[in-house]
Formats: C-alpha cells, sequence, structure tokens
C-alpha cells in the first residue's frame, strides 16, 4: 500500500513538472513574438542617426537641384466631396486630398529600410514646393486632432507630401440657360515664385480620383465628370505651370419647377377664368385680372433672388416675363371690352325747354315745375327757329309771379347752398314734373 501511494505521488510530481515547462515555453514563445512585433531598440536609433544626418547640412531655404534642373513635381488629387456651389457667389467648395511627389537629392540614405514614415513635425525642416491655389477664395488645412500631413522618403531621395484641404473656389457661372444650364467649374494651381525654367508640373496616371458621390452636397447639381489640363501662364515675372482640374456640373430642374414654374402656368390658366365671368360683373374680373398680376410679380421677384443681378437675361427671366405679359393681357382684353361696350350704347334723348315770355308770340305755352325746398320755376319750350335770346324767367316766390333775371341770392336759394351761378346747373338738378 505505501509503495502504491509512493507510485501515485512520483507519477503527480512528474506531470506537474511537465506542465511547468510547457508553460514556460509558451511565455519565451510569446515573448519573441513580442519582441518581433515591436521595432528593435536598435532600429529606432538607426533612424535617428540617418534623421540626424540627413539633416545636418541640409538648407530648406533652397530647392533640389538647384542651378542644375528644372525640380518635376508630379501631383495626384483624391477628392472627398464637392458641394454646395453658390449660384449668387458664384462659387463652390471642395474637400480634396492633395498629394505632390518629388526627388530631393540631399536626402538620400543607405539603410535597410527602404521607407521613412514621419508625421507633420518633419515638414517644416525641409524643402516643399510652393503651390498655391489661383481661384480659391478661402482655404482652410484640416489640424484636428493633429496636422492632417503626411511625409515619406525614400531611400533614393523621393519625397511624397500629402495634406487635406477644404477650399472654397470661383467659379463663374453663366446663367444665359439658368435653370437648364451647365457648367465647368475649375480648380487651378501652380507655383507662387518658380518659373517653369525652375519648376514643373505634371499630372501622374490616373492622378485625379473621386470618392462616393453619397456624402457630396451638390443638391442642385448631378456631378457629371472631371478633366485636367496643363496650361503655361505668361506674366511678367516669367512663365509658370498652370494646372487645372475641371469638375463639369448639370443643374437640376426639380427645386424650379416646383417653386417657379408650376406656380408661373397654374396663375396664367387662373387669370383665363374671367374669361367666363360676364362682362357686365366689372368687380369680379377686375379683382381676378389685379390679383393675378400681382401674383406674377411676387413670382418673378421669388424667382430672382436665387440669381446674382446679372445684366443679361435668362431662361427664366424670360418665361416669367411671357407669363406676365400673358396674365396682363388677360387684364386689358376686359378693359378695352368694356371700354367698347359703353360706347355702343343709344344716346339718351332729352326734351329741350325754354323759359316762358309774356311778349313772344312764338312760344308754345307749356308748363314746366322744377321743384326746390323754396322755388318753383315755369318753363317753355323754347323754339329752335327763333334766334333770339332766351327770356327772362318767371319766378313764383311767395304765391306771387315774378319776371326778371337770375340774382345770386335766388340761385343760392335754387340749388340750396350749392356752389352754382349759371341757369343751366339749376336747371339740371331739378326735378321736372
Amino acid at each position: 500500500m505505501a509503495q502504491k501511494l509512493l507510485l501515485l505521488l512520483c507519477l503527480f510530481s512528474g506531470l506537474h513538472a511537465r506542465s511547468r515547462k510547457v508553460e514556460d515555453d509558451e511565455y519565451e514563445d510569446s515573448s519573441s513574438n513580442q519582441k518581433w512585433v515591436l521595432a528593435p531598440k536598435s532600429q529606432d536609433t538607426d533612424v535617428t542617426l540617418i534623421l540626424n544626418k540627413l539633416l545636418r547640412e541640409y538648407d530648406k531655404k533652397l530647392r533640389p537641384d538647384i542651378g542644375i534642373k528644372p525640380t518635376v513635381i508630379d501631383v495626384d488629387i483624391y477628392v472627398n466631396s464637392i458641394g454646395p456651389v453658390s449660384s449668387i457667389n458664384m462659387e463652390y467648395q471642395i474637400d480634396i486630398f492633395f498629394a505632390q511627389t518629388w526627388t530631393d537629392s540631399r536626402l538620400r540614405f543607405n539603410s535597410t529600410m527602404k521607407i521613412l514614415t514621419l508625421n507633420s513635425n518633419m515638414v517644416g525642416l525641409i524643402w516643399i514646393p510652393d503651390t498655391i491655389f489661383r481661384n480659391s477664395k478661402t482655404a482652410e488645412a484640416h489640424w484636428i486632432t493633429t496636422p492632417n500631413q503626411l511625409l515619406r522618403i525614400w531611400n533614393d531621395g523621393k519625397i511624397l507630401y500629402t495634406l487635406r484641404l477644404t477650399i472654397n473656389a470661383e467659379c463663374q457661372l453663366q446663367l444665359h440657360n439658368f435653370p437648364m444650364d451647365e457648367h465647368s467649374c475649375p480648380l487651378t494651381f501652380s507655383s507662387y515664385g518658380y518659373p517653369k525654367e525652375e519648376m514643373i508640373y505634371r499630372w501622374r496616371k490616373n492622378s485625379v480620383e473621386a470618392a462616393d458621390q453619397k456624402s457630396w452636397r451638390l443638391y442642385q447639381f448631378d456631378f457629371m465628370g472631371l478633366r485636367n489640363t496643363t496650361e503655361i501662364l505668361t506674366t511678367s515675372a516669367g512663365d509658370y505651370v498652370v494646372m487645372t482640374i475641371y469638375f463639369e456640373l448639370s443643374r437640376r430642374m426639380g427645386y424650379f419647377t416646383i417653386q417657379t414654374y408650376i406656380p408661373c402656368i397654374l396663375t396664367v390658366v387662373l387669370s383665363w377664368v374671367s374669361f367666363w365671368i360676364k362682362k357686365d360683373a366689372t368687380p369680379a374680373r377686375t379683382a381676378l385680372g389685379i390679383t393675378t398680376v400681382l401674383t406674377m410679380t411676387t413670382l418673378s421677384t421669388i424667382a430672382r433672388k436665387s440669381l446674382p443681378r446679372v445684366s443679361y437675361v435668362t431662361a427664366m427671366d424670360l418665361f416669367v416675363t411671357v407669363c406676365f405679359l400673358f396674365v396682363f393681357a388677360a387684364l386689358m382684353e376686359y378693359a378695352t371690352l368694356n371700354y367698347y361696350s359703353s360706347c355702343r350704347k343709344p344716346p339718351v334723348t332729352k326734351k329741350k325747354t325754354s323759359l316762358l315770355h309774356p311778349d313772344s308770340s312764338k312760344w308754345i305755352p307749356e308748363r314746366l315745375s322744377l321743384q326746390t325746398p323754396s322755388v318753383c320755376i315755369a318753363f317753355q319750350n323754347y323754339s329752335l327757329l327763333d334766334m333770339h335770346p332766351p327770356p327772362p324767367a318767371m319766378i313764383t316766390l311767395n304765391n306771387s309771379v315774378y319776371w326778371q333775371e337770375f340774382e345770386d341770392s335766388c340761385v343760392y336759394e335754387c340749388l340750396d347752398g350749392k356752389d352754382c351761378q349759371s341757369f343751366f346747373c339749376c336747371y339740371e338738378e331739378s326735378t321736372l314734373l
């Protein structure tokens, strides 16, 4: 029994020792793997020595190969997003990753590492191109959480420098066909101080790429494509290589169809309703015509607010003007109809009367009475063949008859305070019995 216990203890101790050995081996393997993932300290020292050696006699104020040959800058652009496009300010916003590649023979090094990937702290220690965007109004480099810059140096002296920019660039929109217009918005860049004898820009193959358009803010436009060009700009300071990217944009008509075209068409149709209203209904037809004219004026003003104050006529201006003429013509049609209808009415004939004179035998006696608050005047017909002047009036006042000319006091009493001093005025204001 004791021998069996002793044998079990030996087996247990052997298994325990073996398990510890396995764990130690696994720990050593994991430690060796961890050392392989992390860079050796000697390699860190090697990179530091390389950078110190490269920058020891480096002058960042001088471009590479100065006095020997021009520096060639290869350009790549990755378009992250475009928009919005402002028609009033004639500008658009673009977010890009701008990459420049050149060779600086002063930064060659011999090492097992072929590429040195550095952050933005190294950018200010070497020479970089003085590239500017010629048609930019404002530009902003991204600095959160660190400056969005990348610098890579190859062992043969090739340098890659990239940064992220958001640019508000100028785009001269030609709005003659607005809102059915198409535009080519440029992004132009070149060197600020180095002419083509010292610096040359060139496009690399497939150097311009665009991201997915789902995140773009082209609310009123469709992106049709892009193209890049290279030109030589001649100035008094020399000839410069100018690089340009054109973004082809086409305007969508959905917004303007809802806000302008449909309301204008419906307003014109509404103005034609007056043709089915009777011509005697003057208030209804006049109110409808004036309302539609004012509505068209308001719509034309609203349509112009989305445009800059250009001096030429756009397609929308022409459409709104034609609609306004239709509405105005409908109002003028009723004015013309009303005028000619009133002119064709038969004239109202009035019986001409004259005053009774006791000494004249040519007068046909006819008793007329003009009622006023206090005066009664009698009249008789006056012959048109008699060229004598009309006789004086016969006035019945307080049951007494008088033949005499009108005096001011009689006229004022006849007209009950009205300021009229002629017989005809008194006659027209009276009532014929």
